[in-house]
């Protein structure tokens, strides 16, 4: 077997896997009752967790899993009767059906909490974990994040109100350690806190370098498919040795893949953005709607405010664990934030550098805050890059709202578009 066999592949084949094995170590702490945190993809804290030895629970990724395996309608249902409105979050909906469920999950049996640690980077993640406390009678710890105070803003390290900002979040990281270590009996461990931040220093450069590795021609990786599954793995294996190891071995696909021309497609024809959450209801028939056009998700917001900060590549200082862990919490907190409500300048910056043909906008019924102004957004990214834009709507859980022929009508003609748009440049003199 060639090296080109045998690396090719592999981050998708050991993502699955790693993943798979995830979800059977969740199942094993439902059986023994293991100390366990519900925690959500946008400030999930899991360096400070893992040092006390939390099995974590993603709510959101349990959720999204349900779609994707095509059972996502039974659980909104059973929510829907239980007394939640049609029009509340649908990630929230069905894992409210799975609290019911005792835990009953498509890939295993999910356990239940022992505390929630929550931030304020989505509006729903504090009501949501109201709902933990009431079912579950345990602790919610809630971080207040500062965001940024004005469009376009960049936290720059070492400024003065950056330095207050970070003093803010670390006294509430001293707090969560009080309470971990109340509900653990155990102290916190500096050195296996610096061990855990570096294993996510690792996947922080890895996330880094691949990401700037879809910038060739043709794109190495695919964000809307590839990518979720490298989120999957980025966010449940966090702060480990695995997830490190395996983000180090993604470089070395994605670099021998760039090296050799080989792209996410056989032909790559549109290269595209991809703003929002994805269609999960038909998750891979989705993905064919652009790919039979030859089109390529050379990126998303996806893969920065549902990353945990990882696309930032920030470097934890091992020397200062845990004022290293609030600065860094404060900016990737900040960066998923500006991701939703001010991203038609990184829109424009994301478009420039990854030299793509499309942007394409999916505002979802389920949620508001990932969807509420895009088509502002897109006006403003219009306004000021000269980019098509395709605007398409559905949802991320409900297939009731999801209408596979409306949509390729939408999509089919935006190629239409950029076939005739190519042709019209070539032809210029």
């Amino acid at each position: 077997m060639t090296d080109q066999e045998s690396i090719v592949g592999r981050g998708a084949q050991e993502g699955s896997r790693l993943f798979r094995e995830w979800y059977g170590g969740l199942t094993a702490a439902a059986e023994r009752g293991a100390p366990t945190a519900y925690v959500f993809v946008m400030g999930s804290i899991a360096e400070i967790l893992r040092v006390f030895d939390f099995c974590m629970v993603f709510p959101e990724i349990n959720s999204l899993q349900t779609a994707v395996r095509g059972v996502a309608q039974d659980y909104l249902n059973q929510a829907e009767e239980y007394g939640y409105s049609t029009d509340i979050c649908g990630y929230l909906k069905a894992d409210v059906a799975l609290q019911l469920r005792q835990g009953a999950h498509p890939m295993g049996r999910i356990p239940k909490p022992t505390l929630a640690v929550v931030t304020n980077a989505c509006n729903t993640y504090i009501k949501w974990a109201e709902i933990w406390e009431r079912l579950h009678h345990i602790p919610i710890f809630t971080m207040d994040v500062p965001g940024a105070r004005s469009a376009g803003e960049e936290p720059r390290c070492g400024s003065e109100e950056l330095e207050r900002d970070r003093v803010y979040v670390e006294a509430q990281l001293r707090e969560l350690v009080a309470l971990c270590e109340q509900l653990t009996h155990k102290k916190l461990d500096l050195d296996r806190l610096r061990e855990v931040l570096s294993h996510t220093n690792d996947m922080s450069r890895s996330w880094r370098r691949i990401l700037e590795l879809n910038q060739t021609s043709p794109a190495v990786f695919n964000a809307l498919t590839d990518g979720t599954i490298f989120l999957g793995v980025a966010n449940a294996l966090r702060g480990t040795a695995e997830g490190g190891a395996y983000f180090r071995d993604l470089v070395e696909e994605m670099e021998l893949k760039a090296s050799r021309g080989i792209g996410a497609l056989p032909e790559e024809k549109h290269r595209l953005t991809f703003v929002g959450v994805p269609c999960y209801p038909m998750f891979r028939r989705f993905y064919e709607l652009f790919a039979e056009w030859g089109g390529v998700f050379v990126n998303s917001t996806y893969l920065s405010f549902a990353a945990g900060g990882l696309n930032l590549g920030y470097q934890y200082d091992l020397e200062r664990p845990l004022a290293s862990l609030a600065e860094g919490i404060l900016m990737s907190l900040r960066q998923s934030m500006d991701a939703m409500f001010f991203q038609d300048r990184s829109l424009v910056e994301m478009a420039q550098s990854f030299r793509v043909d499309g942007i394409v906008y999916h505002p979802i019924k389920s949620c508001r805050t990932v969807s509420t102004g895009l088509a502002d957004n897109r006006r403003a990214v219009m306004e000021r890059y000269d980019v098509p834009c395709l605007f398409i709507e559905s949802d991320m859980m409900d297939k009731r709202v999801v209408a596979e022929a409306q949509l390729k009508n939408r999509i089919d003609a935006f190629f239409e578009g950029l076939a005739s748009r190519k042709l019209r440049a070539q032809a210029r003199p």
